[in-house]
Formats: structure tokens, C-alpha cells, sequence
């Protein structure tokens, strides 16, 4: 394909992930106004934000193998047309199980259009030059992911519109994209006898489920040391090892073992994890930290994190020019995990009157470091296999990144809550006012703060002010793990053909003609 044939199908492409990751942030400004109206609980409003991670970490390694197998074509339109049922039908809730339904279909439809993205980039496009393209769509992903909640916060604040229209803004952009990959999006299918791993599929969904629904409801429905723990815990365990067993032995396994073996691979599992928490934690924490202990409105809130977006774009875009141009990837994501350990680190440092312009450049040292990260690490992997398995691959880093960040947003939301109750039970002492008698004053994320008394409104969002820091502290450990993991892999150099077979030709000739 030449390179405008690829920005043309790129449009249509990058369209569809921008919705589709859009729908999963897009909630975040909103959500106490879709709960207060749908008479929703604490625990609902949790689980909106994550079912739909929930099924999309589930099925993204499902539909990356399926890619291997099928025409790819085909399958990322049927995740648009799945994705906009899903939107028109959530933007129609009638009650919150309704809502949380339709929000789990919309999450099986993005694990689609992440796993398929990655994946076409990866068969029509060599290593060596998808840098470039990596980059617009690692961009299109840091903007969507960012301004998500800015969208969500105008569309609550506009009377006329309401929070049905967080669902339904998607459509339009779905079905633009639909046209355009049915116009220019050409892929070759290899046709070939294929086997469904439908006993992969259910086990892999009860290992990536089940710790999930754990740290959901864990330090609130029951305690975190109890039996319901381990019951959860250890029905992940015995799924994951059967998990293991069944991928292992089968010849169209959904999850490679033996692609997972390869070092390049496990470092980029390990290293992808840190960079899902930053990808979807921060969003949702800093909007909550802008709107509680700041006292700003939804709007002015997804303003606010523009800093993580314009980061993110330098990132992703800046990283992908400089591997394309050279074709050295290793030194700009080591720099890249310096960077998201800084950026936390210090974000992990604020509280409840640090400096809104602390906060930006803080935002804006995350955003460059996620940016630079997130689909260069796609691209290590890819490069070590051939197209026939870059689906698995690609999904099988992505669905490690997602789980990352459903696990990652559910464990600081925990750590979050424990805190913030513990801070303001300590305030109202102060103010010799008992808590347990206090209204609201142990709920978090749908506090009323405007209509307290102004002592009490200061103790919650001091609360929160100060707690937030410690979630990005938390979140700046783990990042850790990922600089150790990108300096542990070994640099290889890109090759410039899609498959791997006819880059080892090409060196084969390459030394005959020398000789």
C-alpha cells in the first residue's frame, strides 16, 4: 500500500478506536449525574466505569486470534456495528442493570476495534515504518482517553443535551468509520482450515474475571483477608493454570504460549502493565481530583487535563517520527519509563492546595511518558513475530495493558476510598462532629459537597486533596517494573518487510551477494 492508501484506511481505523475509546473515559465527568437519576447505588456507580474494562480485557485476546483466522475486514466491522447497538441502546437505559449491560456490549466491541487495529496496522505495514503509523495511533489513543472526560463534562453542563448524549455522540463517528474501512481497507486473508479454542475463551475470561469482580466489591461488600477472597483468588489461580495447560496444547491456542515464552514478549507483558494504571487511572483520578478538592465543574475539569493529552500526543508522535527515521526504539522508551516514574512520582506529592500549574507540567511528564510507551512496546513484539500471528501478539500485549489498568483503577479506587474515609472521620473530630452521625461523610465519588456547611465541605475536599497523592505514589512504584522490563529487552533491529519469513530471505541475499 502506498502511503496515501494507508492514511485513507487509517481514517476509517483510527475513527473507530477513538470512539470506542472515547465511550470508556467519556463517563467519567458524568457519572454522578447518570447514578443520582437512574437511582443508582455506590457500588452501580463503580461498576459502569468497570464492566465495560471488564469485557474488553476479556475478549481482546478472543478477537486478536480470531483476526489470525478470519478476514479482518469483516470482524472490525462487525465490532463498529456491535459498538453502536451497544451506545444507542446505553444512551436508552432506562435503569442502572439496563445501563450496565449495554456498557458491557460496548466493552466487547472495544476489545475488538483495539486487538483489530493493532493487528491490520501489523499486516500492511513493515516494522521498520510503522513507527510513523504507530504514532498517529497511539496519538488518536492518548487524545481519546484524555478528552473523553472533557466531552462527557460539556455534554452533562449543556441543559439541552443531557448525559444520554455521553452514548449517543459516538454514533455519527462509528459510521463514518464504517464507510471509509468498507471503502479502502484492503487485506489479504490467508484461507485455511481453522479451530475455535471455545475452552481457551472461558477460561482465559474466568482468570481475567474473576480478580476483577475481587477488588470491586473487596474492603466493602466483605473484608479484604476473608473467605470470599479467597475464593476469588483462588478460582483465578486454578482457571489460570487450566488456562495455561489448555493454551499450551492447542495448535490455534488464542494466547500463544509460545509466543508469550519469547523474551521480548513477557518484558513487554510486564512492562505494559504499569502503563495501562497511567492510561486509565489518571483520567479518572485527576478528573475526581479536579472536581471534589479543586471545586471545579465538569467542564472546567476535562480543561484541565489537557496538559495529559498535549504529553501524550508529543509522546506518541515524537517517538514514532524518531524509530522510523533511525529505526532505534529501545533508548526512547527507556526515557519514556524514566518519565512516566517522574511524572507520577511527583504527581504522587500533591495535595489539596498545590499549584494547579504544579499539576500540568507534572500532567504533562505522564503524558510523554505513557505516550512514548504505549504502542512501541506493540511494535517490539510485533517485530519478533510473523503477520500470521501478529494478531495474537498485538492482543495478547493489549490485553495485558487493559488488565493492568482494570486491576490498577479498582486497587487505587480501594486505596482511595480507605483513605479518604480515615481523613475526614480525623477532620470531623477536629471539628467535634461525630462521623458516623455526619451525612455522607464515609461515601466517596457521589459526594454532595456544595451542600454541606462550608467546615465540613472543606474537611471532604481536604480529603481528597491530599489522598490523591498517594494513589500516584502507589501508581509510581509500579512504574517501576516497567523501566526494568524495557531495559532488560534486547534491542532488534526493525525489519522493512510485513513478513518475517521474507525479511530472513532478504538478509540470506543480501549476505550471498556480498560473498
Amino acid at each position: 500500500m502506498t502511503h496515501r492508501e494507508i492514511l485513507e484506511m487509517l481514517a476509517g481505523l483510527l475513527a473507530a478506536l477513538f470512539t470506542a475509546i472515547v465511550s470508556s473515559t467519556i463517563v467519567s465527568n458524568a457519572l454522578p449525574t447518570i447514578i443520582g437519576e437512574l437511582e443508582g447505588s455506590q457500588t452501580q456507580y463503580t461498576w459502569v466505569v468497570t464492566i465495560s474494562l471488564l469485557t474488553m480485557t476479556i475478549t481482546t485476546p478472543i478477537w486478536a486470534k480470531l483476526s489470525d483466522l478470519f478476514n479482518k475486514k469483516v470482524l472490525v466491522q462487525l465490532a463498529i456495528i456491535l459498538f453502536v447497538v451497544g451506545s444507542i441502546f446505553a444512551g436508552m437505559s432506562t435503569n442502572v442493570p439496563m445501563l450496565l449491560v449495554f456498557r458491557g456490549v460496548q466493552g466487547v466491541a472495544m476489545g475488538g476495534l483495539t486487538a483489530l487495529a493493532q493487528s491490520i496496522i501489523g499486516s500492511v505495514i513493515p516494522p521498520r515504518e510503522r513507527g510513523r503509523y504507530s504514532g498517529y495511533m497511539g496519538g488518536v489513543m492518548a487524545l481519546a482517553t484524555v478528552s473523553g472526560p472533557l466531552l462527557g463534562g460539556v455534554i452533562v453542563d449543556t441543559s439541552w443535551l443531557g448525559w444520554r448524549w455521553c452514548f449517543y455522540v459516538c454514533v455519527p463517528l462509528a459510521v463514518f468509520s464504517l464507510y471509509m474501512l468498507q471503502r479502502y481497507l484492503h487485506v489479504t486473508t490467508v484461507r485455511r482450515d481453522v479451530t475455535i479454542d471455545y475452552l481457551g475463551a472461558i477460561l482465559i475470561a474466568i482468570t481475567a474475571g474473576l480478580p476483577l469482580v475481587w477488588v470491586s466489591f473487596a474492603g466493602s461488600s466483605y473484608d479484604w483477608l476473608s473467605w470470599q477472597t479467597a475464593a476469588f483468588l483462588g478460582g483465578a489461580l486454578v482457571a489460570g493454570v487450566l488456562a495455561f495447560v489448555q493454551e499450551a496444547r492447542h495448535h490455534e491456542a488464542l494466547v500463544p504460549i509460545r509466543v508469550m515464552r519469547t523474551r521480548t514478549t513477557a518484558l513487554a507483558i510486564v512492562g505494559s502493565l504499569a502503563v495501562g494504571i497511567a492510561m486509565f487511572g489518571a483520567p479518572v483520578f485527576l478528573g475526581q481530583y479536579f472536581q471534589i478538592a479543586r471545586d471545579h465543574t465538569p467542564t472546567e475539569a476535562g480543561l484541565l487535563m489537557i496538559p495529559l493529552m498535549l504529553g501524550s500526543l508529543v509522546g506518541t508522535a515524537g517517538s514514532g517520527q524518531f524509530i522510523t527515521r533511525t529505526g532505534r526504539w529501545k533508548n526512547v522508551m527507556v526515557l519514556a519509563a524514566a518519565l512516566l516514574i517522574v511524572g507520577l512520582g511527583l504527581l504522587g506529592a500533591i495535595d489539596h492546595a498545590t499549584p494547579l500549574w504544579h499539576v500540568s507540567v507534572f500532567m504533562v511528564l505522564v503524558g510523554v511518558g505513557m505516550g512514548g510507551l504505549l504502542q512501541n512496546l506493540v511494535l517490539a513484539v510485533q517485530n519478533t513475530v510473523d503477520v500470521t500471528e501478529v494478531g495474537a501478539a498485538s492482543g495478547t500485549v493489549s490485553f495485558f495493558r487493559s488488565l493492568g489498568g482494570a486491576i490498577g483503577v479498582s486497587v487505587l479506587g480501594a486505596v482511595l476510598a480507605h483513605d479518604v474515609k480515615d481523613r475526614i472521620a480525623t477532620g470531623l473530630q477536629t471539628l467535634g462532629v461525630d462521623p458516623a452521625k455526619a451525612s455522607g461523610g464515609g461515601s466517596t465519588g457521589t459526594l454532595d459537597v456544595h451542600a454541606m456547611p462550608a467546615p465540613i465541605a472543606h474537611v471532604v475536599r481536604s480529603a481528597y486533596g491530599d489522598s490523591t497523592g498517594l494513589i500516584f505514589l502507589i501508581a509510581a512504584v509500579a512504574a517501576v517494573a516497567t523501566l526494568l522490563s524495557v531495559l532488560a529487552i534486547k534491542e532488534v533491529p526493525l525489519r522493512r518487510t510485513v513478513r518475517k519469513i521474507d525479511d530472513e530471505e532478504a538478509v540470506r541475499d543480501e549476505v550471498d551477494a556480498t560473498v
